[in-house]
């Protein structure tokens, strides 16, 4: 404790008062735990930046390195057997026989997110104590940085993640001549091999299977290495390039001495080939793979690397800016921990708040590029052999939301990955639906990874069908299809990419709705992901029929392809189908508390403050229900989350703030990101009540879940603008808080940009770039013209509308009357 007092007493003054931008991440001390390492990625390669002096370490993760191998037979051949007795059951409301039977409607678990190993940096910098520190994560150029002074003599490291050269570059520089060893390890089993006298390589083969973190059956090992299709096989390699200095290399590390700067470049790859491809024996060559992108990055020179780094960076970073009163006079002298924990005291820091904006921006840039795998649960970053919850993709709310603010801050091409997972996934959704149901179409259950696992996990009949057996995830995630559609007018993605998932995805949904006694149609079984009820003898109970979420997505799937196939002119006679499905739907119900209605009865629920709000899908992501449609549906909604409360896990609180923007209670929405911005250390927090923000800005589920931080931005932006109804609707939550700013850079429905300022919360001016030519319509609090027109907004029960004709690729300036 004395020596890392010591070590900030001398490192306390560091940084002097406006070195940092305010879009700079810094601290006045290293990392001491992963949650206050900082990230950097280029879509595919991760590391986490620790900043330490004399034994820098570098942790690194490949976005294709997941533990196992397609599934190459069926688990499970009689599930669809089972379908039958369980509504038989459910039909008798007898939920214990009900969830027993649906146990056996269950298949393996998913595979897990590996990481891929350790960089060590040990480094000769003299005995003395380290003065003049700081390490930083520069959001503005995606460069996290390392400084200090030690015995008199400044060193600086700096780190990028280069996305135009596959590679990670570290650069060494000091004011005397550097020594230093470089080394690597692994979770996984692996060796070194030295090559030449200035390269190392880290390789191994991944564990054929890792079960998930929280299942530990007797008698088995959780990480096996031999199976039906072996392990992906890994390497990641190190090469250090110093003129004038004396390297040597063997087994234990590369050893510099005499350097009077040194470039590091790391290279990784792995023998994934494809979701349907084992990736032992179909593998591709991750060995010429790794060597060529560090041998095509050796040939260039630091400068050069960096810039072409920083350019394909900046050109998705820039689309978007975002400015606060006082976003740049306050605070950015101070650490970044040390702005959290006041900001969780209370203080006033707008600045913080579209830091925190922008760094949920750079995360997606940085761990979702096209061509490489979606963002995980954890994005990129993993350290663990058995991440939390395998670190896998869960459909039933974690990786749609790390999508959502894709559309919106302008990072539209950033969506790919995800587009990319829902194709893998039909296509074995499509023999999961045959498998477990018997119905045509394409399904997919509570969570999938890099294979594309689309059936009810639980290892048959050892998960809990509480969230192992929601089958909505794929008509959920086809309204990511429509909604870059909506956002993009795309039409050929609507017609030969999104059309036909999502339509597919309708045929199950259409053969799996079966009547009630009503006749109406309703999901049979059916959960509320991960909640409870009680039924009317107070006994706990999680599998009924047509629970609201469940109705709710499939409502917004046919909505959505209804829209879909009018915009293309095609498929009438399957519309006419839907148009029928949808209208003998469960409608929604309000509850005898005022409350929207979570279960197919007015249920009480076992956890009335349970973190998932499942049931206001409608609300948000969907457009169903909304204040100025729906008034008498959106009170009931508000009840809801009042009856809820605010408390909950890092992701929660996030949704919750695009439910009170949906809502338009912008300040309601800004208490959120207050509690959502809670400084929180490891081991600190409760997991069910807990949440908020660790010290290196990543969401405290707890634990990690990035998540937390793609929906605090994405509420953020819904406060700004709304685009989800018929109009375009500006400042639609704005907060007392956010009295005065500007942004730019924001996209709408509509294949709209919008730009916008405002003083006490009215426009001062607002631009909008059509990109399609479509009709647009602007609702504000108080009446705008177009500017050059006589073209003014006229007054309506929620506010102002005014609609105008638009050009494809023209700007038009609205001005406030």
């Amino acid at each position: 404790m004395l020596k890392k007092a010591l070590f900030l007493l001398l490192a306390g003054g560091a940084t002097a008062s406006g070195q940092h931008t305010p879009l700079t991440l810094w601290y006045k001390q290293p990392a001491e735990v992963w949650t206050e390492a900082l990230p950097v990625g280029n879509g595919r390669l991760g590391a986490m930046v620790f900043g330490r002096v004399s034994e820098e370490l570098i942790q690194l993760n490949e976005g294709t390195f997941w533990s196992g191998g397609p599934m190459r037979q069926s688990a499970n051949p009689d599930a669809w057997k089972q379908l039958p007795a369980v509504r038989e059951a459910l039909a008798a409301e007898d939920y214990t026989k009900a969830t027993a039977l649906l146990k056996k409607m269950q298949g393996r678990y998913t595979q897990s997110y590996l990481p891929l190993g350790d960089l060590i940096i040990k480094q000769n910098v003299g005995t003395g104590a380290p003065t003049a520190y700081s390490r930083e994560l520069d959001l503005d150029r995606a460069v996290a940085a390392t400084r200090f002074t030690v015995d008199g003599q400044r060193y600086t490291r700096e780190i990028f993640a280069s996305q135009p050269d596959n590679i990670i570059a570290i650069r060494l520089t000091g004011t005397q001549n550097l020594s230093f060893s470089v080394s690597g390890r692994s979770k996984i089993r692996f060796e070194r091999v030295a090559e030449g006298n200035n390269e190392l390589i880290i390789k191994g083969k991944a564990p054929s299977n890792v079960h998930p973190n929280y299942y530990n059956p007797k008698g088995q090992n959780p990480v096996t290495y031999d199976g039906d299709c072996a392990g992906m096989r890994y390497q990641f390699r190190i090469r250090v390039i110093s003129k004038g200095a004396k390297i040597t290399a063997d087994t234990s590390g590369i050893h510099v001495s005499g350097a009077k700067e040194a470039l590091l470049l790391v290279s990784a790859a792995t023998s994934f080939n494809g979701f349907d491809k084992c990736p032992d024996t179909e593998g591709r060559d991750e060995n010429k793979f790794a060597s060529e992108a560090i041998r095509k990055a050796a040939a260039l020179p630091y400068a050069t690397l960096q810039k072409k780094h920083i350019t394909d960076y900046q050109s998705f970073f820039h689309r978007f800016s975002f400015r606060l009163k006082d976003t740049l006079a306050n605070r950015p002298d101070l650490p970044a921990n040390e702005r959290l924990q006041a900001y969780s005291g209370g203080a006033y820091d707008p600045g913080l708040e579209t830091l925190y904006f922008q760094y949920g921006r750079y995360l997606l840039i940085a761990c979702s590029r096209p061509g490489n795998p979606a963002a995980n649960l954890q994005g990129l970053w993993n350290k663990e052999l058995r991440a939390p919850w395998s670190s896998n993709y869960t459909i039933n709310i974690n990786t749609q939301m790390n999508y959502w603010p894709a559309e919106p801050t302008n990072l539209s091409d950033l969506h790919a990955p995800l587009f990319d997972l829902i194709k893998n996934l039909s296509v074995v959704g499509k023999s999961v639906a045959k498998e477990y149901y018997n119905l045509n179409g394409w399904v997919a259950h509570h969570n999938t990874d890099i294979w594309a696992l689309a059936n009810p996990v639980g290892d048959v009949g050892h998960g809990d069908p509480k969230w192992a057996n929601w089958n909505e995830g794929a008509a959920w995630l086809c309204q990511h299809l429509y909604e870059h559609y909506r956002f993009t007018k795309d039409r050929a993605f609507l017609r030969d990419v999104a059309y036909p998932l999502m339509k597919e995805a309708a045929v199950f949904s259409m053969g799996y709705l079966m009547e009630d006694k009503n006749g109406y149609l309703v999901t049979s079984p059916s959960t509320s992901p991960e909640n409870a009820f009680l039924d009317k003898n107070g006994k706990p109970a999680f599998v009924t029929v047509g629970s609201t979420m469940d109705m709710s997505i499939i409502h917004d799937l046919f909505t959505n392809l209804i829209e879909a196939a009018d915009a293309l002119g095609t498929d009438a006679t399957f519309k006419n189908q839907l148009v029928e499905k949808k209208n003998k739907l469960l409608p929604l119900h309000i509850g005898r508390k005022g409350n929207l209605q979570e279960w197919y009865g007015d249920w009480e629920d076992e956890d009335p403050h349970h973190r998932h709000v499942s049931h206001l899908f409608a609300l948000h992501p969907g457009r169903r229900i909304s204040p100025v449609e729906s008034p008498e549906f959106a009170a009931a909604a508000r009840k809801t989350l009042e009856l809820r409360g605010d408390e909950g896990t890092g992701w929660s609180k996030a949704w919750k703030i695009n439910f009170w923007a949906r809502l338009l209670d912008g300040n309601h929405a800004y208490s959120l990101i207050r509690q959502l911005l809670h400084y929180t250390r490891e081991n600190g927090t409760d997991y069910q009540r807990g949440g908020g923000t660790y010290p290196n800005f990543f969401d405290a589920h707890p634990p990690f879940q990035i998540d937390g931080n793609f929906g605090g931005t994405a509420g953020m932006t819904e406060m700004l603008v709304q685009s989800h109804l018929s109009d375009i609707h500006l400042l639609a939550a704005l907060p007392d808080a956010w009295a005065n700013g500007e942004v730019s850079g924001l996209r709408a429905r509509g294949g709209f940009d919008i730009a916008m300022k405002w003083n006490g919360k009215k426009l001062t001016t607002a631009t909008v770039v059509s990109r399609a030519g479509d009709t647009c319509r602007i609702r504000t609090a108080s009446p705008l013209r177009l500017e050059g027109a006589a073209v003014r907004s006229v007054q309506d029960a929620h506010g102002y509308l005014l609609v105008f004709p638009t050009a494809a690729g023209k700007t038009y300036r609205l001005l406030p009357e």
